[in-house]
């Protein structure tokens, strides 16, 4: 800055005749406008500043300093010559800001480094989608870091505008629909997805066309371990459960569930639970009274419980500790908090465990859900919502037969209840506690293998936040009696979820392996939603909502009744099980079966359809 100021007094100043300046004059010039700018600037901290990461607002702190230094300088020599000096003025401030510019732009870049030696990049050559912001920012962090991991070799992007540019010295080599040609001429080894406005459908797509390139594909937030070139398996990147949906999270409009929930007592079992404590994360949003939060899990109902109370909530919250299948302790519940709306979440859903344990599935599931409807119609609950699943329809497994048989008792209670009972049946939850993600997560963790059941299995998924949504959903829109359905698009395999995983984790197939380990017992191949003869081609009843018209049956009472005599007997119980959930007529097999003085079980067809698996 002296140095600027001497150059400008020297071409200036001393040109103009007018004045009778010095050397003193000029030295003492220097000193006020050093001085000035020190002290303003220690006020503001510039002395502080890391250049190598500047940004506008330290530009903004370096300008008010030399401004307001200059407005000192100007002063005094106002007071000193007279008019005159502006034009000296206004080139000295302008000299002394592009130096600095200049000299913190050299510290920023590190410009002596072009001194030492220059290796040839190496690392993985690795083309960018997208050159917005999230684009532009990997390439400049991935340059800066002077990582051996990726070396970034071209751009692509879909603006015409764009094309033949460089980004960071990188050239902007063609538009997305020139992926595979690139990824070939280029010797492109990873591919990172740097679109962050893409719908899932687009996402889906092109994350399915790089993976056929053979190259490595990598999709934003990626952009710490890329940079720094530690992507290890202790520092796995945490999956965004949506990036595993392939279509669009479902947003439901529950603008019209407030006036329903707000001042109301909530009940929800299972509370707990993946399902039952989204359920209560969600409702508390809309100011319920009261809720209970109901499950035999002490440590997973205080842990629920403690996360709501740390929002500030004004819903007063009761953590109550028992079983569904304690009537008894049912009874004292509902006398003592007296609640409006139930949501009953509580069941055993793991597949496998419930085909070597199918009485602890009934007593849960069936007599569970049992205690549950007739307390909550004794005790005149507005509304009932049960949760169930999609392998409730044509049940291949002891599981899915308890579900279909529990919402087979709030369909007949609910046509002589004043109370609304209804069913939400959805498909897998990406994220809940026995789902395939916490499992392959885990298993990514250890370095693998992902097992996989088989190649070729299929689910519908959707996150806990859909699931739960949907279930609150459906308290408001339910009349009595249905059996409510999300629309979750269209089935994911397995198996392509697995790769997807482990894609988005930061590996690939041959760092992680997949291993087929063969389906279990009790498990579909396929799912389903509803069955044939369920879909009603008319029963969309609010965006992304369907009702389902489920098989008719007169009452489960005879249903209970036959379980009863096989209830000791575990293969005899599963048979019974997977021939009432799947009868096209129940009420004429279960006529004839008693008829029959229940020697005649057709056990046949039954096992036939489990092996079929469809």
């Amino acid at each position: 800055m002296a140095i600027v100021l001497f150059v400008t007094f020297e071409v200036l100043f001393s040109k103009i005749a007018m004045y009778s300046a010095t050397t003193s004059d000029m030295l003492t010039m220097v000193l006020i406008k050093m001085m000035s700018f020190i002290t303003i600037g220690a006020l503001l901290k510039i002395h502080r500043i890391d250049w190598r990461y500047a940004s506008i607002h330290e530009m903004k702190q370096v300008s008010i300093a030399l401004l307001s230094s200059d407005v000192v300088l100007y002063a005094y020599s106002y007071s000193t010559f007279g008019a005159g000096l502006e034009v000296m003025m206004a080139v000295q401030a302008l000299l002394a800001f592009n130096l600095i510019i200049f000299t913190r732009f050299l510290a920023r870049h590190q410009i002596m480094s072009i001194l030492k030696p220059q290796q040839s990049p190496r690392g993985k050559k690795t083309l960018v989608i997208g050159a917005g912001n999230s684009g532009q920012l990997i390439v400049r962090e991935l340059k800066e870091y002077r990582t051996n991991v990726l070396h970034v070799v071209g751009i692509l992007d879909d603006d015409p505008m764009l094309q033949s540019l460089y980004v960071h010295g990188v050239p902007i080599l063609g538009s997305s629909a020139e992926l595979e040609r690139v990824v070939h001429e280029q010797a492109v080894e990873v591919v990172i997805l740097a679109i962050p406005s893409l719908t899932y459908a687009r996402r889906i797509e092109l994350l399915k066309r790089i993976e056929k390139t053979g190259a490595e594909s990598h999709a934003l937030p990626m952009l710490s371990e890329l940079a720094t070139g530690k992507v290890s398996i202790n520092e796995i990147r945490e999956v965004k459960i949506e990036e595993l949906l392939g279509r669009e999270p479902v947003q439901l409009d529950i603008s019209g569930i407030s006036k329903h929930m707000e001042g109301a007592t909530v009940l929800v079992t299972g509370a707990g639970g993946s399902i039952g404590s989204e359920l209560c994360r969600q409702l508390i949003k809309f100011g319920p009274a009261e809720m209970i939060l109901f499950g035999h899990g002490e440590n997973s109902i205080y842990l629920i419980e403690k996360e709501l109370r740390a929002l500030g909530t004004d819903t007063v919250l009761y953590p109550v500790i028992g079983d569904v299948q304690d009537l008894e302790r049912l009874e004292h519940v509902f006398q003592t908090y007296k609640p409006e709306i139930v949501y009953h979440a509580a069941a055993h859903k793991h597949v496998p465990l419930m085909e070597d344990n199918p009485l602890e599935a009934v007593k849960n599931n069936v007599y569970g859900t049992k205690n549950m409807v007739d307390v909550a119609s004794k005790h005149q609950v507005n509304r009932f919502v049960m949760v169930s699943t999609d392998k409730a329809v044509n049940p291949t497994n002891v599981m899915g037969s308890t579900k279909r048989i529990a919402e087979m008792i709030v369909q007949e209670k609910a046509r002589s209840s004043d109370t609304i009972f209804a069913v939400v049946r959805f498909g897998n939850v990406l994220g809940s506690r026995g789902s395939v993600v916490p499992l392959f997560k885990e298993q990514i963790v250890r370095g693998g293998p992902v097992t996989v059941t088989d190649e070729e299995m299929t689910r519908y998924f959707m996150t806990i936040p859909e699931a739960s949504r949907l279930v609150i959903q459906a308290s408001v829109l339910s009349r009595g009696g249905e059996i409510f359905v999300l629309d979750m698009g269209e089935p994911v395999k397995i198996m392509d979820l697995a790769k997807k995983m482990i894609e988005l984790s930061g590996f690939t197939i041959d760092q992680i392996p997949i291993q087929v380990t063969g389906i279990r017992p009790g498990e579909k191949l396929y799912e389903e939603l509803l069955a044939s003869n369920e879909l009603d081609p008319e029963a969309n009843v609010f965006p992304k909502i369907f009702v389902g018209c489920t098989r008719p049956f007169t009452s489960v009472s005879p249903i209970l009744r036959l379980i009863e005599q096989f209830r000791e007997n575990a293969g005899a119980l599963t048979d019974v099980l997977l021939f009432v959930a799947n009868s096209q007529d129940i009420d004429s097999d279960l006529r004839r079966i008693f008829a029959s003085g229940l020697e005649f079980i057709p056990a046949e067809n039954m096992r036939m359809r489990v092996v079929d698996g469809n």
